[in-house]
């Protein structure tokens, strides 16, 4: 099910502009959740509480959160296909504390950025062990 880190990835519009209006509400702190798919087709956001003790440069999913959320996606036959989460104040790379916790080698992990003047940013990216690839986007 892991799609090629050289393969584009399709975020639908609706999708998007929900990631997008949720890192702007929370312009202070890092947003995180999870997306969810259907035959590799990204279909619905699952947020999630960031109860990181820094969640200005950080972000930590509620446990609870996330269990309820898989719980959803399994009653709705759908899979996990991403977890989101944004920058604040930094560029949508993975920081070294992305890439040492990520855990769910087989979802994209997609990272917005509001650090840009005026536009918003948001970039893909594979994450197994210490090795990150960058995967190209479509809207």
């Amino acid at each position: 099910m892991m799609n090629p880190a050289d393969m584009t990835i399709d975020i639908p519009r609706h999708l998007v502009n929900q990631l997008l209006n949720h890192a702007q509400q929370s312009a202070d702190k890092e947003i995180c959740g999870f997306i969810s798919s259907k035959e590799d087709i990204p279909l619905r956001t699952y947020p999630i509480m960031n109860i990181a003790t820094t969640p200005s440069c950080r972000f930590m999913m509620e446990p609870a959160g996330q269990i309820n959320a898989l719980r959803q996606m399994r009653e709705h036959g759908e899979d996990l296909f991403a977890i989101y989460h944004s920058h604040p104040t930094s560029p949508a790379l993975p920081s070294a504390i992305d890439v040492a916790e990520a855990g769910y080698p087989d979802a994209l992990f997609l990272i917005i950025s509001l650090n840009t003047k005026g536009v918003l940013e948001m970039r893909g990216f594979r994450i197994a062990g210490e090795n990150v690839s960058e995967v190209a986007l479509t809207i």
